[in-house]
């Protein structure tokens, strides 16, 4: 199993239950790395989805608790014992890819072998955060990152602004 994930500098992830950040660029990014692919996420993330529907072309696995009633596209677990069955009983577990929440990013990223990271150079005000995988002390080491380029920001229809950010790939040592 695999996450990715944007952050801001602090390792910020959202506020107010959505992203910190539109980045065009990113969502290709998004969409490139997940396509065909399993994903994983809490319920918030996808009720925060366009229309709060599962994502086109890809497995959505949800944990949520066992009451919520949850689209009939979406495979429902209601805990890691339960997502690690599903995977390993279909043979997806080096498929799966972890797309948030907070809660369900800081549960599995122990558990993830690699995590692609997009960090923008910004302060996003966040209230939702994950761990800072350049820590030591988490158990990743950096395998490979850009260099900062300059990315756009969509603010609105008609208003873009430029910000600096890198896709980053952490290996989990902890295998």
């Amino acid at each position: 199993m695999n996450a990715i994930v944007c952050v801001d500098k602090n390792w910020g992830i959202g506020k107010n239950g959505e992203l910190l950040f539109n980045i065009p660029e990113d969502m290709q990014n998004f969409v490139l790395n997940t396509i065909n692919k399993p994903v994983i996420m809490g319920l918030n993330t996808l009720h925060s989805l366009p229309g709060g529907k599962s994502l086109k072309n890809r497995l959505n696995i949800v944990i949520a608790p066992k009451e919520e009633k949850l689209p009939d596209d979406v495979i429902h677990v209601t805990n890691i014992k339960e997502l690690s069955d599903y995977l390993a009983e279909n043979n997806l577990t080096d498929k799966a890819m972890v797309i948030g929440g907070g809660m369900v990013y800081n549960a599995l990223l122990p558990f993830c072998d690699y995590v692609f990271v997009t960090k923008v150079d910004a302060d996003g005000y966040a209230d939702t955060f994950i761990q800072d995988l350049d820590d030591p002390n988490e158990g990743f080491e950096l395998l490979y990152k850009t260099p900062l380029k300059n990315a756009d920001i969509t603010i609105s229809a008609e208003k873009k602004c430029p910000i600096s950010m890198q896709y980053i790939i952490y290996k989990n040592m902890r295998y």
